[in-house]
């Protein structure tokens, strides 16, 4: 016996946008942008039939949809129409507002990054190791890339000082160095009375971007040779192996 709907379900946007408006939506192609009281947009979506793609927010069932998409439902003052010509024309139409406004409850990940570049030069400093937008012209660079160049930076990071302090290794990495750094700037230090060091990472790095990771690899290993630490190999190891996995070695 099927048992009988004793409440209906929430409808806030039909309480709020009316009827109307759902049964008007235009049985074509396009965009809709999702806004709040404020006007600020929520949401962005495309539909090949946006009066069939409107028609799923008219209920909002809570115990058949994510909490996120009730607080949505919920949040929305209006919805605002773009037609476009056909389904693809919609899809790069999304694109274009999701990278320009990435609304909050639209997916993480569904507008591209920015594009960045990892730049590497030897200094009096020591090695630095940037993430920049834009190059300057002859910096030793490789890219684009997206938010993985924040991870790429900080194993390299490590590898190089690992190389270039084995006597120091986990115990004096600098505060900070085990986690992604998103900072704009690394620089790994030359180590004491070797200055020409910080030269040969530099040349190292060359060598790695230039499709040479085992050459990197094997200097890296070869200057932590004398670690007896099974903690500090195994990091070494770790970092080694998701390098070589960015480069396609594994």
């Amino acid at each position: 016996m099927t048992q009988m709907l004793l409440f209906a379900d929430p409808q806030p946007l039909v309480e709020r946008l009316g009827p109307d408006f759902f049964r008007r939506a235009p049985e074509r192609p396009g965009v809709y942008l999702m806004r709040d009281a404020a006007a600020t947009v929520l949401y962005v979506g495309k539909a090949k039939n946006l009066r069939r793609r409107l028609a799923s927010y008219r209920v909002a069932n809570p115990d058949r949809l994510p909490r996120r998409h009730l607080q949505l439902l919920r949040a929305v003052d209006r919805i605002e129409l773009e037609l476009c010509a056909d389904e693809p024309a919609a899809l790069a139409r999304e694109a274009e507002l999701l990278r320009s406004l990435r609304p909050r409850f639209n997916r993480a990940g569904t507008w591209p990054s920015t594009p960045r570049y990892l730049a590497w030069q030897p200094t009096h400093q020591g090695l630095e190791l940037a993430v920049v937008e834009q190059p300057p012209p002859g910096t030793r660079r490789h890219g684009p890339l997206g938010t993985s160049v924040f991870r790429l930076r900080a194993v390299l990071a490590r590898l190089v000082w690992f190389a270039l302090h084995p006597d120091r290794g986990l115990a004096g990495l600098p505060q900070g160095w085990l986690r992604r750094n998103r900072n704009d700037l690394t620089t790994v230090p030359p180590p004491p009375a070797n200055a020409a060091g910080v030269e040969t990472a530099a040349a190292r790095l060359d060598e790695l971007f230039a499709g040479g990771f085992d050459s990197f690899a094997n200097w890296v290993r070869e200057n932590t040779s004398a670690w007896a630490h099974p903690f500090e190999k195994a990091l070494r190891d770790e970092d080694l192996e998701t390098l070589g996995e960015f480069f396609g070695q594994t």
